[in-house]
């Protein structure tokens, strides 16, 4: 018999933090699961690690392959997948036992392809944006797509998901780049037929200093932008109606990674070169921002000035500190 759920970890270089990762999995009240430890080629004793788990435990396997990024790691595990349900969990995170106990029953009993719950923000030992107070929320096709965007209750992070395994159809996270959550979540929002979400605190994120999104400015960040190109070009051709959502969404992108770039890149050139990046994608979709109902004018105001007078970024950092 099949596992209800598929648990695929991605892993590369994690040996200080895999332990707790893997227990977490392990501690799950659910217990109908199968654990996929890929194993991205790491150097230290990540792998030694993940072959221990499952020489004692029948339902973890182990993938071992060549260092490609947590993306091939992802396509693989989910290749592998032999669950009804789908769910991620990065190998430097850990889970609350009820976790997949939620997502699996708020799937099955609403019949819902995707169960989304509260992801907590661990930094320095302390979680923190717990609720007091638990509710649920049922979204239909068309609004769990809005709410993706909108970012109120859920983002692009695929960690505090469950999905049913016929969203993944035709579907590939992009090889050799980052933001590979933001490039793949809509895609598999737009398979599914409605969401449930509940703000159980299920899956703890864990803020750790040496990442590339937790650090200073890096170009790599701009690669959310070749992510971006194609949601617009998806989202432009088959959910128009929700153009509000997803152009003010790449708009306060746009103008959080202009400032970035304004404030922590040092070098002069660097930061000419990295502007002149981001400003191709801002001006391709200008006239849509314009014309967006929801984005306020002053926000408007900034994207028209960076795209079209380079030479006022002075003013153009000025007025984002104002606004921040």
């Amino acid at each position: 018999m099949n596992p209800a759920i598929s648990i695929i970890v991605p892993i590369y270089n994690v040996e200080p933090y895999l332990r707790d990762c893997v227990d977490s999995i392990l501690d799950q009240t659910f217990t109908n699961i199968e654990i996929i430890l890929v194993n991205d080629g790491s150097t230290d004793n990540s792998g030694l690690i993940c072959d221990s788990y499952s020489n004692g435990h029948s339902n973890i396997r182990v993938i071992h392959k060549e260092h490609k990024g947590v993306s091939s790691s992802r396509n693989s595990g989910v290749a592998a997948a032999k669950g009804d349900y789908i769910g991620f969990v990065d190998g430097d995170d850990r889970i609350e036992p009820n976790m997949y106990m939620e997502l699996y029953n708020l799937c099955v009993e609403t019949k819902s392809d995707i169960s989304i719950c509260k992801l907590g923000r661990e930094i320095n030992g302390e979680i923190i944006n717990i609720d007091n107070q638990t509710f649920q929320m049922n979204l239909n096709h068309i609004d769990a797509m809005k709410e993706l965007f909108k970012g109120h209750l859920y983002r692009f992070s695929l960690c505090n998901k469950l999905f049913n395994k016929t969203c993944f159809k035709d579907i590939q996270f992009p090889e050799g780049r980052i933001h590979e959550d933001l490039s793949t979540t809509y895609k598999l929002f737009a398979n599914s037929n409605k969401a449930m979400y509940t703000n159980y605190l299920g899956y703890i994120y864990v803020k750790r200093n040496n990442s590339i999104l937790t650090s200073d400015f890096s170009k790599k960040r701009l690669e959310a932008f070749i992510g971006w190109d194609e949601i617009l070009c998806f989202m432009n051709e088959k959910y128009l109606q929700l153009s509000n959502e997803y152009l003010a969404a790449f708009t306060y992108g746009c103008i959080d990674n202009m400032y970035y770039i304004l404030n922590q890149v040092e070098k002069k050139e660097e930061k000419k070169e990295l502007l002149k990046q981001l400003s191709y994608y801002a001006k391709k979709y200008l006239t849509q921002i314009v014309k967006a109902d929801v984005i306020s004018v002053k926000y408007k105001c900034l994207v028209l000035l960076f795209v079209l007078n380079k030479n006022s970024l002075i003013v153009f950092n000025n007025m984002k500190s104002k606004l921040s």
